[in-house]
């Protein structure tokens, strides 16, 4: 595979993570700009946005958990050579439950959803591991 075609997933996986801090920081800023929020109500990290804003704050940090772990295993698998096209549609998949999973989080918010789609993300990236952890172990016999 090319480092091209593996690394494609995770680089729309770097977009969708900033597309959604730059619009929580949108968000933010137009909060504090127009007083709905004060400085002194988030200091600490209080819970202290507008709902649209917290949602969208808070799919921001849910790409920032989880995709560590793709992030890792893209890298390792492509210069160890076990990046193929099973890892190649996989990777695809894991980011397909990415964007739904932030969809639903920006929009209805359904958390039996949203949590179905983390949940269907996390396997696919816990399968992933599983066949790079099997084939490294059994390269590293031969």
């Amino acid at each position: 595979m090319s480092f091209a075609t593996v690394m494609m997933p995770l680089f729309v996986e770097v977009l969708l993570t900033f597309a959604l801090l730059f619009w929580a920081g949108a968000l933010r800023s137009g909060n504090m700009r127009t007083g709905i929020v004060k400085p002194e109500d988030v200091a600490l990290r209080e819970l202290n946005w507008p709902q649209r804003t917290a949602q969208v704050s808070n799919a921001y940090s849910n790409q920032t958990e989880l995709p560590t772990l793709f992030f890792a295993l893209t890298i390792l698998a492509y210069f160890t050579h076990h990046a193929g096209t099973v890892f190649v549609v996989l990777a695809w998949l894991f980011i397909v439950f990415r964007l739904l999973h932030a969809y639903v989080h920006v929009t209805s918010n359904i958390p039996r959803l949203r949590g179905m789609l983390f949940g269907l993300g996390s396997l696919v990236l816990a399968i992933m591991w599983a066949i790079f952890i099997v084939q490294v172990l059994i390269a590293d016999r031969a």
